[in-house]
């Protein structure tokens, strides 16, 4: 399996820390070089391992809003 290489170029937000230090944040991040994207997973507190995420274009990301915006919370 090949090695994943990653650069969190910028971190946005944290949105939620578990009991044993890992935080669910949404950060601007280069995946094997390309250019970055917003990205929503758990990671470590060192940022060394991280956990399933999901990855978004500026576009996607500006539709997520939009439909979070909509939602009578």
């Amino acid at each position: 399996m090949a090695e994943i290489k990653f650069e969190i170029k910028e971190s946005l937000g944290i949105i939620s820390e578990s009991t044993k230090g890992w935080s669910k944040e949404l950060n601007l991040v280069s995946w094997n070089e390309k250019e970055p994207k917003y990205d929503l997973r758990d990671w470590s507190p060192d940022h060394a391992k991280m956990g399933k995420g999901i990855t978004l274009s500026a576009s996607e990301l500006k539709k997520l809003r939009d439909i979070l915006n909509e939602l009578d919370l």
